[in-house]
């Protein structure tokens, strides 16, 4: 099974000055071309002993400060990321023949950010965070139906419905980050930001969204 790549690619001078405003652009792409959930992202973590772990998650927001998706704590991603930070996140746009991976480290974001996004879930959403324990064990279907039923009484529709104590975002904040975009002959264009030591020294609790805009990246190209 092959597929026939296009002869247009990406050139060192067409990128941004910093891998959050190139992610823009080609998300921008993404969802333009009517791609099916684009902001859908694999999310590779691993355990302290380094056993690998990927599964899909939604991206929820990015800026200059990293890329957040959302989770119970408890789930094994949630478990392997308080152990070992490092992850790795994949955008796989398989349909406009580019892919996006980033590599960087995991932090819990705020609870005023967590609670201010599970406010925009639908209602039913809010009450699968409550209903299920992510990655646990659970009897049967009808089991978590059960729950999810005694939730629906507890807060019907129209009722505020408070965030899960265990539940929250985690913002991964890019060391690396790889544009891939497919090129005729397999001789595929691949860019990579690497965030350099003047970026990490921008960086810290007092640290803006302008500073942060502002740190330092090279730009390196890889063989296919």
């Amino acid at each position: 099974m092959r597929a026939r790549y296009r002869a247009q690619g990406l050139a060192e001078g067409d990128l941004a000055p910093e891998p959050y405003g190139q992610f823009a652009r080609w998300f921008a792409d993404a969802a333009a071309s009517g791609l099916h959930e684009p902001n859908a992202m694999i999310l590779s973590t691993a355990d302290a002993d380094g056993r690998p772990s990927s599964r899909t998650v939604l991206l929820k927001q990015y800026d200059e400060r990293g890329f957040v998706f959302f989770t119970n704590y408890g789930s094994r991603k949630g478990r392997e990321l308080e152990a070992n930070p490092r992850a790795s996140l994949l955008f796989p746009w398989h349909p406009v023949a580019r892919q996006v991976i980033v590599s960087g480290t995991a932090e819990r974001i705020g609870r005023d950010e967590t609670a201010a996004y599970f406010r925009t879930r639908p209602h039913g959403s809010q009450l699968g965070a409550w209903a299920s324990e992510q990655s646990s064990t659970v009897a049967s279907r009808a089991e978590l139906d059960r729950l999810y039923a005694e939730l629906a009484e507890r807060y019907p529709e129209g009722e505020d419905v408070p965030a899960p104590p265990g539940w929250g975002g985690f913002r991964v904040r890019a060391e690396a980050v790889e544009f891939w975009q497919g090129r005729e002959n397999r001789l595929h264009d691949r860019l990579r930001y690497v965030r350099t030591e003047a970026a990490e020294g921008a960086e810290g609790d007092g640290a803006d969204a302008e500073a942060m805009a502002g740190a330092g990246w090279r730009v390196e190209r890889l063989c296919p």
